[in-house]
This record gives C-alpha cells, sequence and structure tokens, in this order.
C-alpha cells in the first residue's frame, strides 16, 4: 500500500494526477483530493511525454526499464511519447563497494580474493539493475565483473504486481487501454525485466552470439566465465576498445569511420535476416570499436528471436517498401501478424497508400528504414493486426541503429545495405532444395492424418447412426438478434397484459351496473377483488420485464 502511494504521489507530483482517478486508487485508500486533482501552472506547460519520462525516473528502476521497453512499441505508443522515452537514463548512484563484495562472495561461495588477484573497488559503469567492476583473475585474465544491486529482484517483483494490476484496472476502466491489451504489454515487459535480473541468461546470450561469430574475427562478444558466475553476478572478458559516440578518439587512432559504420551495420543485419538471433539494444555505449580494426557487442541481456518465417516476412516487407509496391506490401502485413475477420481491406489499403505518399521520391540514402518499418507495424496496429513482439523489436532496434550510424556516418545507405541480405532470404525461400525439404516434412503429416482416416470415418459413422453428430451454426451478431427479439415480445406481452386488464375492469363496471339483478356475485366487492388480482399481475409481470433488461 505504501508502495501504491508513492505512486499516486508521483503522478500528481509530474501533472498527471487525474490518472489515479481514473485508474481508481482513489477508492483503494483514502488520498488527499490535491493528490489527483493538483495541477499546478509548472506541469501544465509540460508536455505529456515530459510528465510521463518524469513520472518513471522519480519511481526509480523498474519504472525506467518500462518506460526504455516502451520506447520499442511506436506501434501502440505516440511518437512524441517515444521520442522522450529515449531520453530516459539510469541516473543512479553507485551502492558500496562493500556490498557489493558481500554479494560476490554470498553468490560464488569463495572469498573475493581466492578468486582475482585484483578486484578495482570503484566500478566503471552504474546502472539500475547492477555495477561493473574491473578485475583480474587469479589465472591471469582481465575481466568485467557485473553485480546486481541489493535487494533489486524484490523491489522489482513487488513493482511488476503493482504494474499487472493497474494494468487490469486500465482495462477494466478505460476503452483505450482494452484496444491496446495493455495487460499483455505490460505482461511482455515484466518477462523481460525478469530476464535481465538473471545474468546467466545474459551470459546464454554472449555465448550464442559468439557461435553467430566465430568465423568472422571482425566481430567480438565478451567470453563469459561460467565458474565465476551466477543469477546475480556475471564474470565476463574485458574487451579494450574505443566507444562510438567519441568520434575524435576514432579518428585520431586512424579508425575509417565509414569502415566501422558498415561493420556495424552488417553484423546487426546479419543477426537479424541470416540467424535471427540478434542483439536489440544496439545503442553508442553497447558497441566498441577495437584495436584490430573490428568491433564489439557488449551487454547483451536485451536479445530478440526471429523465426525463418519471420525473417523471410521481414525481407519481403523491406523488398515491397523499397519498390513502392501496395499489394506486396499488404501481403506481408498480413503474414506478419494475426488479421481480425472483419478487417477493413479498403481502409487498410489507403492507409498503406498513404505511407507510399509520405515516403515516395525520397531517396533511399535520406530514408530511415526503422522509421519506415514502425509506421507499418502502427497501421497494422491500427486494423487490430496482432504483429509479434520480436518483429516490433526489430523496428525499434534499426531505429537504433540508425542513431549509431548517423553518428559515424550520415552519408551510410542502411536500405540499399539491407538489401543484400533481403535478396538472399527472398532466393533462399524459393530455393528448388528447400522447397522440397519442406514439402517431405510435410509429407509425414499428411501420413499421419491418412492414417486416422479409418477411424476418424467410423467414428462419424458411429455418431451418425446414433443422430448425434453436432452441429455449431454461428449467426453474427446474434446476440444482439436475440436481445432485440426479447424486447419486442417484452412489448407484446405489457400490451397484452395492458388489454385485458382493460376488458376486465370494463366487463366488472358493466356488471355492476346491472346490479339490478339478484345474484351471490354482486354480494362480495367483485370489482374490488378483481382490481387488487388484476394490479398484481400487472405489477409482477411489469417486474419480471424490467428485471430482464430487456424493455
Amino acid at each position: 500500500m505504501g508502495r501504491y502511494r508513492e505512486i499516486a504521489t508521483a503522478f500528481s507530483r509530474n501533472g498527471l494526477g487525474s490518472i489515479v482517478k481514473d485508474l481508481g486508487l482513489d477508492q483503494v485508500f483514502s488520498l488527499p483530493r490535491r493528490v489527483y486533482v493538483r495541477q499546478d501552472q509548472h506541469n501544465q506547460s509540460k508536455s505529456t511525454g515530459v510528465k510521463i519520462r518524469s513520472f518513471l525516473e522519480e519511481l526509480g528502476p523498474t519504472f525506467i526499464k518500462v518506460g526504455q521497453m516502451a520506447s520499442t512499441r511506436p506501434d501502440v505508443i505516440p511518437d512524441d511519447i517515444i521520442e522522450e522515452l529515449s531520453y530516459l537514463q539510469d541516473e543512479i548512484e553507485p551502492f558500496p563497494f562493500e556490498d557489493a563484495k558481500a554479494i560476490i562472495e554470498e553468490e560464488l561461495g569463495w572469498p573475493v580474493d581466492e578468486v582475482f588477484e585484483e578486484l578495482d573497488p570503484s566500478p566503471i559503469g552504474v546502472a539500475s539493475i547492477g555495477q561493473v567492476h574491473q578485475g583480474v583473475l587469479k589465472s591471469g585474465e582481465h575481466v568485467a565483473i557485473k553485480v546486481q544491486r541489493p535487494n533489486i529482484q524484490k523491489q522489482i517483483h513487488t513493482d511488476l504486481e503493482i504494474l499487472h494490476e493497474l494494468a487490469v484496472r486500465a482495462e477494466r476502466r478505460m476503452q483505450w487501454a482494452a484496444d491496446y491489451q495493455v495487460v499483455d504489454i505490460v505482461g511482455e515487459f515484466s518477462k523481460a525485466i525478469k530476464d535481465e535480473l538473471d545474468y546467466e541468461k545474459e551470459g546464454r546470450n554472449a555465448d550464442l552470439m559468439t557461435k553467430q561469430f566465430e568465423e568472422d574475427d571482425t566481430v567480438h562478444i565478451p567470453k563469459i566465465y561460467w565458474d565465476y558466475t551466477t543469477e546475480k553476478v556475471l564474470t565476463m572478458q574485458f574487451i579494450e576498445g574505443f566507444k562510438l559516440d567519441d568520434t575524435e578518439a576514432l579518428k585520431e587512432n586512424n579508425f575509417g569511420l565509414n569502415q566501422v559504420a558498415e561493420q556495424v551495420v552488417n553484423a546487426i543485419f546479419y543477426q537479424i535476416f541470416k540467424d535471427g538471433y540478434f542483439h536489440a539494444d544496439p545503442h553508442l555505449g553497447n558497441i566498441l570499436a577495437t584495436e584490430d580494426d573490428g568491433i564489439a557487442l557488449i551487454d547483451v541481456g536485451l536479445v530478440g528471436r526471429l523465426s525463418p518465417k519471420m525473417k523471410t516476412q521481414l525481407a519481403s516487407l523491406v523488398m515491397a517498401m523499397d519498390k513502392q509496391d501496395a499489394d506486396d506490401m499488404i501481403k506481408a502485413v498480413k503474414k506478419m501478424g494475426v488479421v481480425p475477420e472483419d478487417i477493413d481491406e479498403h481502409e487498410l489499403r489507403g492507409d498503406i497508400d498513404q505511407f507510399l505518399i509520405k515516403y515516395y521520391n525520397i531517396p533511399s540514402n535520406e530514408m530511415s528504414l526503422g522509421q519506415s518499418i514502425t509506421d507499418i507495424f502502427s497501421i497494422a496496429q491500427k486494423h487490430q493486426i496482432a504483429i509479434p513482439t520480436d518483429l516490433t523489436m526489430v523496428g525499434k532496434t534499426f531505429l537504433t541503429l540508425e542513431g549509431v550510424i548517423d553518428q559515424l556516418d550520415p552519408e551510410f545507405n542502411m536500405v540499399e545495405a539491407a538489401e543484400p541480405f533481403g535478396r538472399a532470404l527472398i532466393r533462399e525461400k524459393y530455393n528448388p532444395k528447400r522447397i522440397a525439404e519442406k514439402v517431405f516434412e510435410q509429407v509425414g503429416d499428411y501420413g499421419d492424418i491418412v492414417e486416422d482416416l479409418p477411424e476418424v470415418v467410423s467414428e462419424l459413422s458411429k455418431m451418425a447412426k446414433q443422430r448425434k453428430i453436432p452441429i455449431e451454426i454461428s449467426i453474427p451478431k446474434a446476440d444482439r438478434f436475440f436481445s432485440k427479439l426479447d424486447e419486442v415480445s417484452n412489448r407484446l406481452s405489457f400490451s397484452i397484459v395492458l388489454l385485458s386488464f382493460s376488458l376486465i375492469m370494463v366487463g366488472l363496471i358493466i356488471g355492476s351496473a346491472m346490479g339490478r339483478q339478484t345474484s351471490m356475485l354482486w354480494n362480495i366487492p367483485a370489482i374490488e377483488i378483481g382490481f387488487v388480482i388484476a394490479m398484481l399481475m400487472f405489477a409482477w409481470l411489469i417486474y419480471s420485464i424490467f428485471r430482464s433488461g430487456r424493455f
């Protein structure tokens, strides 16, 4: 509850206080009115993106990570907010070296002095989840040791539970949250953040990437020392190199910026289009230029995975965009995701045509590959076409990569660099040998179907003889039809009751007027009793109709 209050207060302090009321947090516990309605002049002058970024930074590691991951979803988040989220920084103080030392010893089960010949107490890198120290193993290898912050797992798991609850509330209370399936998005982010809390997974990512480039001596991935790696401590090879944002140092050390840009692009494109397992956060701080004229990819906690089918679909989309072919683009988008049955084909084509007009006659070296792909995914989201998360991650990866390349060589043509990879994938797709292998694989499936056919036919025949074959008929908008039918029947019943009631009363009145004749009926208050009975029946029917809610 204390954390909920901190979140509510942070909403207010950053000019987002109305969200507290929208989410119903003011009903969960009592809050001063100023907490959820306060909108001071300073916050009113800020954009929504700035308010959201300030809110996330105030609440710490979990929310910063969520914001950073949200910046990879331009298909559901507006561009101005994406831009602000890209500025999120883990500006956090390092934790004491004594705490880091204690965690290393607890995780490895050995005193630090027995594992490391040297261990620098000053961290060379600090982030929200952990920090990195330099060291030298007893065997002499120069290593970098990433150590997780004390108690960070408990804090993050608590925050993720709260975020899930807030997402559920948002979907119940706000239509836009339900439309964008906020619960599923938060679930994806939660899984990715939990993966980052497990340093052994990052180590396995590094090992897989090492195999990717084992025949390319120009791309380096840090070696993992598994004897000194656990869930909370990651010991890896320390790679000397120059950060790519320090272009002056690169020039002074005779690095060709165009060559470095080409190496980085080819490495990432090889991962995406060829292997399907890629570094999903290739920003300036995660790539080094090494003294042997190579590059190093570091900090591989966030990765993406593309199946062979997804790689081919992505290549088809890039090729269709390059050809400005609306038909091929529509086919590629449809194959990428789950298409709703009621999709408006005419409107989808109109949106694709508008996309092509936007990028018409723009030279390929001036075209943003990342932005164009994210624009396409935004169109898909508008039409409720569910695109896999790893494919949307590709768009963000391209955008990040373009930022790196712009720093090194603004004239570098990424679209042109992607074409050979795309063409290779298309050729592979239609390779006769590959087609034959695929058909051969499917023969086994068809064989199983044929083998099971007699049993299926026998079962159907048995059910037919017993007249037990189930038939399911689906009628579009059937619920609405039957609801309307209920309303008509209830109104008809209501009219009949009114008519009957009128006839009874008229009959009783006429009978009363003829009261001169002697009859036992007139010795009792028939009009009054009939009136009461008719009123009771009338009231009961009216109550039933109104209770059904279909009057």
